[in-house]
């Protein structure tokens, strides 16, 4: 493991305003450096990014914190 924190993206505004946060998502997986994690704020549980991100080598922690946040922590194998 490394010392950077995660990068943390909330996409819940994209949602609100009727947005896709796909590219933003994976502009800023771009971004992180080796090893580091990446923590998703979402509105709900987004399962086919999890897919996406898991063929990319990252296994993902999902945690409800209310009826409408997710907090999805990416980590790189």
């Amino acid at each position: 493991m490394n010392s950077f924190a995660p990068l943390r993206l909330d996409v819940r505004p994209f949602h609100e305003r009727g947005e896709e946060p796909f590219d933003a998502i994976m502009s800023s997986i771009e971004l992180l450096a080796p090893g580091q994690a990446f923590l998703l704020i979402n509105s709900f549980k987004p399962t086919p990014l999890l897919r996406v991100l898991e063929k990319r080598g990252y296994d993902a922690l999902c945690e409800e914190k209310s009826k409408d946040e997710w907090h999805v922590l990416f980590t790189p194998r």
